[in-house]
């Protein structure tokens, strides 16, 4: 086990671990530490915990300092740099007659680095356009290509359950989303209710994804062979989330499904066979 504390370095972005030399840390505090990027200023997203080895990527780079308030007299500085070398860039990238669309510009603490953030449909020679933008700054220039999907995290924005982006409020990793996901959540394949402001599936299909799986494992499926107060039956609707079922009861005198709670019924086998109860006391 090693000490360490959890760096993040934008509002919703990755967290990093850091060794904090036994120097305890809270939440929110901000700290300047080392990076391969350079020094950086981050904040604590994680305070002091004991995590195991095979978490930690050796070598684990130390915390150098909690940020003062000259540090946070920087960051504010940076952060007015950004927006002017933003409107500087995109004159620029307009004057080269470039097909990219610049989404953000950040420095780094030690102002020894600009990095420029574009989406762009196909490959950019932006050669030309580093050479202009590092005689503007004098600063090392860092062009850096990336998907719609983290364009929409950067931005933010509203989605269209009326919320902000997942993806720019709480999810730290864009992970894969798959069709099958989609249909296990019983949600309609049309793409204007599945896809998000990026045109990509939605990032709520994966973190409900777990959710539903538990759901299933407990839920029977339409077509089950099912016992309920009324009766054997077959179950012909599931909603998942109110645990709720149709049931056409076989020996029901009309045609009309029955509405029963998954707790209610019991799971039967292929041929009608019961499956052994589970009361708790290991009997069958």
């Amino acid at each position: 086990m090693a000490e360490v504390v959890g760096v993040r370095f934008r509002d919703v972005g990755k967290i990093y671990y850091f060794d904090p030399l036994g120097i305890p840390f809270h939440k929110n505090d901000k700290v300047i530490v080392e990076t391969a990027r350079g020094v950086e200023c981050g904040e604590i997203a994680m305070a002091n915990a004991e995590v195991e080895e095979r978490q930690i990527v050796r070598p684990l780079k130390s915390v150098m300092r909690k940020a003062d308030e000259r540090d946070l007299r920087t960051l504010a500085e940076n952060a007015e740099k950004e927006r002017r070398a933003y409107d500087i860039a995109l004159q620029k990238i307009a004057a080269h007659g470039l097909e990219m669309k610049l989404v953000n510009v950040e420095y780094t603490f030690d102002n020894s680095k600009i990095l420029f953030f574009y989406t762009a449909p196909t490959r950019v020679d932006f050669r030309e356009l580093v050479k202009d933008l590092a005689g503007q700054f004098r600063v090392r220039i860092e062009l850096r290509q990336i998907g719609v999907r983290d364009e929409c995290k950067k931005l933010g924005g509203l989605s269209i359950c009326g919320r902000p982006y997942c993806c720019s409020q709480f999810l730290n990793d864009m992970q894969q989303i798959t069709i099958k996901m989609v249909k296990e959540q019983g949600i309609s394949l049309n793409p204007t209710k599945i896809s998000g402001a990026c045109g990509k599936l939605m990032c709520c299909f994966k973190f409900e994804q777990e959710a539903y799986e538990q759901l299933h494992a407990i839920t029977p499926r339409v077509g089950a062979l099912v016992k309920t107060p009324e009766g054997k039956g077959r179950v012909t609707d599931v909603n998942l989330l109110t645990g709720m079922l149709k049931v056409h009861v076989e020996t029901a005198r009309d045609t009309a499904d029955i509405v029963v709670a998954r707790n209610d019924v019991k799971l039967l086998r292929d041929g009608g066979k019961e499956e052994p109860a589970d009361d708790g006391s290991g009997e069958e």
